[in-house]
């Protein structure tokens, strides 16, 4: 062994391949990206389910049976208890539970349930109501209107 044949050890990190930088570096040219094809242009980024030109896995396999979340309605939820946050007399409708944060999006319909107590004599107006809501709103002297 020589004096310059020794060294520290293995390199902590691995260094980076410089390609694209002539033919002496040994990858010039087409920087290891091959001669042609979807790799080797600039640009490229296949989906994760590309199979090369083979029919995808999603469409080989059958489709089959009922799924319910295919038809299912998309609605807004709010509990009587919810609505404690409006004044005595107030008309509520889905603009006004939007603007408070009870509702996700003006776009879904809302159906009002009756879960607790209503804490005033409110007019509500919604989509829909639970029969309990409809009992327990005007039973507080409120009422429930259908939109």
């Amino acid at each position: 062994m020589n004096l310059h044949g020794a060294h520290h050890g293995l390199p902590r990190r691995a260094r980076r391949k410089r390609v694209g930088r002539g033919p002496g570096s040994g990858h010039g040219k087409t920087a290891c990206r091959g001669i042609s094809g979807a790799r080797s242009r600039s640009g490229n980024s296949r989906k994760r389910t590309y199979e090369g030109g083979q029919m995808p896995l999603f469409r080989r396999l059958p489709k089959r049976g009922f799924n319910n979340a295919r038809h299912q309605d998309e609605q807004a939820v709010v509990n009587l208890e919810a609505l404690q946050v409006f004044a005595a007399g107030s008309t509520v409708s889905p603009a006004e539970l939007f603007a408070k944060g009870l509702v996700p999006s003006l776009g879904c319909p809302v159906k009002v349930l009756g879960g607790g107590e209503p804490p005033r004599a409110l007019t509500v107006r919604a989509q829909g109501f639970s029969r309990s809501a409809v009992e327990k709103l005007v039973k507080a002297g409120g009422k429930a209107e259908v939109i």
